[in-house]
């Protein structure tokens, strides 16, 4: 069976992006920004006629860039952020540097890790260490399980089918769990060196095997190193331990009850095999390595002594397009726009391959409980239909993308009324090269990684390369969790 040679059963469909209501391709806030201010105008001009020389001609500008598009996003906000952002970099705000004790802010994260804390707990259901991350801000729980490394590929068509039903019951689970606020699913992938390869090989060698066996695994030996990787998948879960029906009073209490929720979370069926919790060291190997690639091979000793504040860069540079940190500069893509067409399950397979640089891909969830779902499917019937009788009153005829658009809502309310579950959902992934002589070389083959999933659109993450760089990492942050 080929790539493209896919049964229909396992093709996945229904996604949809959120769209307001909105004349032409204006939002709702931009439609109604624009008919107050051309009423402003207007009454600007009844005192002053010769304002609207410069009055008028500003909105039409401001009203164009919204609506017109620039790497899937509005050209006003596009360039609003690019302003924001060399405003910032003016004020040398897109710079870290570790500064000494005694400090008040030395020992916390940078960016959006700043709020959380590493906390060493013990879960008596395993006897082992477990380590929690605690967003002292709003006081979520974030804790992250290891998975073994494995794929569906090979696997026959049932069983796929299988794991998509469980998988989604999972999901079904979380939301009607008003104590979790979301998951994230991340696989790390890192080239292999190929010397441990090597070495294990050698001491495995009989002396007295045939001389074309030694001959070809010399040969798989010399070759294999090109093409191998340590892979390293993990998920994430965030829990709100104070909306429990009777809140815990003090921290120890709320780690008990944000453990409790996740060991509710049962992922056999998944085609996923549950490795462990993942402890303190754990987290600070995975955040530490993430800024520094150079130690991801370290021994747990080098890792227990530090603190969580040392797990961050020691200096760093959040670029529009890029982020320079430890031993590394990384950059970080965002899902822009995934197919209007059944997909195959596989789709993600060119992402997560073996490249030359290390790669960190990760789906964040957020799944919506049956009444919101619900009335946010309603909501985006209403809006295409709405889009829609707006372009015909103009043009005689809506589009026929309108009308596909309204035809997907449609379906999609559908399956929600047969039981399936609204989940808000996005794509990142972070690449990482070890200077700044490969950043072409590594923009290349991520851009080729994404075409070749034939379909989904991604684009840099522009002015926001530190927040998705730490999106990835088990530090609490999930961009879907307001």
């Amino acid at each position: 069976m080929t790539t493209h040679d896919v049964p229909q059963t396992l093709m996945v469909d229904g996604f949809r992006a959120r769209r307001s209501w909105g004349f032409g391709n204006l939002s709702k806030g931009a439609t109604m920004f624009a008919a107050a201010a051309l009423v402003a105008d207007g009454l600007l001009g009844t005192t002053a006629p010769a304002t609207l020389l410069v009055t008028v001609p500003l909105t039409l500008a401001v009203v164009g860039l919204a609506a017109a598009r620039r790497h899937g996003m509005s050209a006003l906000a596009y360039y609003w952020a690019k302003f924001s952002w060399k405003r910032a970099a003016a004020a040398e705000a897109t710079s870290y540097r570790k500064v000494l004790l005694p400090h008040p802010y030395a020992l916390d994260l940078p960016g959006v890790g700043a709020s959380s804390t590493l906390i060493k707990a013990h879960d008596p259901t395993t006897g082992r260490g477990v380590g929690v991350v605690h967003d002292r801000t709003s006081g979520y729980m974030t804790m992250a399980t290891l998975l073994a490394p494995g794929g569906s590929l090979m696997a026959p068509t049932g069983a796929v089918q299988g794991n998509l039903r469980t998988w989604a019951s999972v999901l079904d689970a979380m939301s009607t769990d008003e104590q979790i606020k979301g998951a994230q699913v991340t696989i790390q992938i890192t080239p292999g060196a190929g010397e441990a390869l090597g070495d294990d090989v050698k001491l495995r060698t009989a002396p007295g095997a045939p001389r074309l066996a030694k001959a070809i695994i010399d040969e798989l030996v010399r070759t294999t190193p090109h093409a191998t990787a340590s892979v390293a998948p993990w998920m994430t879960v965030t829990v709100d331990p104070n909306a429990a029906a009777v809140p815990p009073t003090d921290l120890a209490e709320q780690v008990a009850e944000a453990l409790r929720v996740v060991d509710s979370i049962d992922l056999s069926g998944t085609g996923t095999d549950i490795e462990r919790r993942a402890t303190d060291v754990d987290l600070r190997r995975l955040v530490r390595a993430a800024y520094d690639p150079a130690v991801f091979n370290a021994r747990d000793a080098e890792f227990e002594d530090l603190q969580w504040g040392e797990c961050g860069p020691q200096a760093a540079d959040d670029g529009w397009e890029e982020y320079a940190h430890d031993g590394g500069i990384s950059v970080s893509w965002v899902l822009r726009e995934m197919p209007r067409r059944p997909i195959s399950y596989s789709v993600l397979l060119p992402l997560l391959a073996p490249g030359r640089y290390q790669r960190r891909v990760t789906l964040s969830y957020r799944v919506l409980d049956p009444f919101e779902g619900e009335a946010v499917l309603e909501r985006e019937i209403s809006n295409a239909a709405n889009r829609a009788q707006a372009t015909a009153e103009v043009k005689g005829r809506s589009k026929w993308s309108q009308r596909a658009d309204y035809q997907r809502a449609e379906k999609a309310a559908a399956q929600v009324a047969g039981g399936a579950q609204v989940v808000d959902w996005t794509l990142m992934v972070t690449a990482t090269a070890r200077t700044a002589a490969d950043l072409p070389a590594m923009r290349q083959e991520l851009e080729r990684a994404v075409k070749a999933t034939r379909g989904i659109r991604m684009r840099p993450a522009y002015g926001a390369q530190a927040a998705v760089f730490a999106a990835g990492l088990p530090l609490g942050y999930n961009p879907l969790v307001k």
